[in-house]
């Protein structure tokens, strides 16, 4: 059983978990080598109960495969892939930060709103990691995008250095692959579906924007844009996709910002933007033309003065903090 202390293929060691979900743990782990070499990493290993499980262990390969060939500075990064002791695992650099959920999540513990031009900085980020895996191209140099289909709070990670990168590729499509899932399946988190994924239908670059649109907007509101007493409840509204306006949440918010939000909400597919990338440079420009520079080291300090709430309990003054702003 994995512990703290425990040192998978004689070189990693684990040292606290950092999450854990049905097929897999996450640790924040130390790779060591030769002279006394170390460094942070972060073991991702599938658990006992399913390493038997076939359609569980091929999505785990599968991430494996999908992250190792996305190299980018916007996508968690995979240095390392094995299996010890009939359990794979994989590894992976770790995030000195927390993700965007924990960061929302201490937002509201401190009632407060993330501000706006926090939320345009991260969606830039996030939106250039979904770029490079939807313009994904095979080792011929064919297209074979890859998408996401699990943009989720959980997935965007928030570094004290002020990167934001995705992660959990674990529901990714490869568009190189035969289908490895069971057809007709609905795959992902019911609160971020696309309308026409809980029909089942084939994910594209659309339905990964759609899901950050829903992230863009629960960042902004303080809420999940979906929420029920259960996941039908969830799911049916998904479907719908009925979507209030951002200014009802958050009037302080810009109407052009709110108006990118909305778009990448849109029900119909073909309303939405073209590209990660085309959203990507709207928001930019919005940005550029209000003379804001959300720099790196901005998100950095918002993410370190909370990391400090969530390790210490406590928080700055509110007059220094360049984070998160009171509620109206």
């Amino acid at each position: 059983m994995d512990a703290p202390g425990t040192r998978i293929a004689g070189k990693y060691e684990l040292v606290e978990v950092a999450g854990s979900g049905g097929m897999a743990t996450v640790w924040r782990a130390v790779q060591h080598g030769s002279a006394g070499f170390q460094r942070p990493v972060a073991i991702k290993r599938i658990k006992e109960h399913v390493a038997q499980e076939s359609s569980f262990v091929r999505m785990f390969v599968e991430e494996a495969r999908v992250c190792a060939q996305l190299v980018h500075p916007n996508i968690v990064q995979v240095h390392d892939f094995g299996d010890e002791g009939g359990r794979y695992f994989l590894v992976m650099e770790w995030i000195d930060g927390l993700s965007l959920a924990q960061f929302l999540q201490i937002a509201d513990e401190l009632d407060t709103f993330a501000v706006w031009p926090l939320v345009a900085a991260v969606a830039i980020e996030a939106l250039r990691g979904l770029e490079a895996a939807h313009d994904r191209v095979d080792e011929e140099g064919n297209p074979a995008p890859v998408f996401h289909r699990d943009v989720t709070p959980h997935n965007i990670l928030l570094g004290k250095n002020g990167l934001v990168k995705l992660t959990d590729f674990g529901l990714a499509r490869a568009m190189d692959r035969a289908r490895i899932t069971e057809p007709n399946v609905i795959k992902g988190k019911v609160g971020y579906l696309a309308p026409e994924m809980t029909k089942a239908r084939q994910p594209t670059a659309q339905t990964d924007i759609y899901a950050l649109g829903v992230v863009l907007w629960q960042a902004l509101a303080g809420a999940p844009l979906f929420a029920g007493h259960d996941n039908i409840e969830i799911f049916l509204k998904a479907s719908r996709g009925e979507v209030p306006p951002v200014a009802e949440p958050r009037p302080d918010v810009p109407q052009r910002f709110a108006n990118i939000v909305e778009r990448a909400l849109a029900r119909d597919p073909v309303d939405r933007f073209e590209s990660a990338q085309q959203m990507r440079r709207v928001i930019a420009n919005m940005l550029w033309d209000r003379d804001i520079r959300p720099e790196a080291a901005f998100l950095g300090r918002c993410v370190t003065q909370v990391c400090h709430y969530r390790d210490h309990g406590t928080m700055p003054p509110p007059s220094q903090r360049p984070g998160p702003q009171g509620r109206e």
